[in-house]
């Protein structure tokens, strides 16, 4: 289980006059993940889910408050933890002159996992993401929607228990991002715990079984998105989400 408890991130902007001001990206942010689920995290641009998510991944250090997986603090016990986590990001960058064989391969020795290992988790792997044909193909020459899949490859070398997902749809085509969400779909069926932030609110009903909607880097609803559509008398998640912070603001 991954717990956030009253998770908050301190940054620092600058006007046009240069005055600097403090601003909270994530706000006292708290909740629990819960095995075999898909939790979505769910905010329009600039809510505080990205900041969220690398807090959650060990890659961000918090301003104050928690994160513990399975019981665990990353103080105490980073490297532990993130070798059950597999994190993407939608801009997450890989090394354009390696195929994806040669990353998978690159991945596989990283982690000390056993070559015979690698090799059947990379077939597996090619067939369950449609790579099989572009293993040898160098990357820099892969489409945007190959080149995420590849990314999403190299976080399954190591058959991580959580996945934390950042806008992996982000600017991909339809048989890319319906790829990504088919992956999700198995990954929960096999019991995983997966994160995924979003702001496709039609997405985030397809794949999630909770929500936690962020604006301003404070959660303003959590639950099973049926619930969120009945409390706010919506349809759907991207009307709850508006009836939530009163409409569209010019911030928004």
């Amino acid at each position: 289980m991954i717990e956030a408890k009253e998770l908050r991130k301190q940054f620092t902007r600058q006007d046009k006059h240069k005055k600097k001001t403090a601003f909270y990206a994530v706000d006292g942010v708290s909740f629990q993940t819960e095995p075999g689920q898909v939790l979505g995290i769910l905010g329009a641009n600039g809510a505080g889910k990205t900041t969220l998510l690398r807090m959650l991944a060990g890659i961000m250090e918090q301003t104050s408050g928690s994160v513990e997986v399975d019981g665990q603090n990353y103080k105490q016990n980073a490297i532990e933890i993130k070798r059950k986590i597999g994190f993407l990001s939608g801009n997450t960058k890989l090394y354009n002159r390696l195929t994806p064989h040669e990353l998978i391969q690159m991945c596989g020795k990283l982690y000390g996992i056993k070559r015979s290992v690698v090799d059947r988790r990379e077939q597996e792997i090619l067939k369950l993401l449609n790579l099989e044909e572009l293993q040898n193909a160098r990357i820099g020459n892969l489409s945007t929607g190959q080149t995420q899949r590849v990314g999403i490859a190299r976080l399954l070398v190591h058959d991580p228990k959580y996945y934390i997902l950042d806008e992996a749809t982000t600017g991909l085509d339809v048989i890319s991002s319906q790829i990504i969400l088919d992956f999700i779909k198995d990954e929960k069926q096999n019991g995983k715990t997966i994160l995924y932030s979003t702001h496709y609110m039609e997405e985030a009903e397809n794949i999630c079984d909770r929500v936690l909607m962020i604006n301003h880097g404070k959660v303003i609803e959590t639950g099973a998105p049926q619930r969120i559509k009945e409390l706010t008398n919506t349809t759907n998640l991207r009307d709850a989400f508006f009836r939530l912070i009163g409409g569209v603001s010019n911030e928004e």
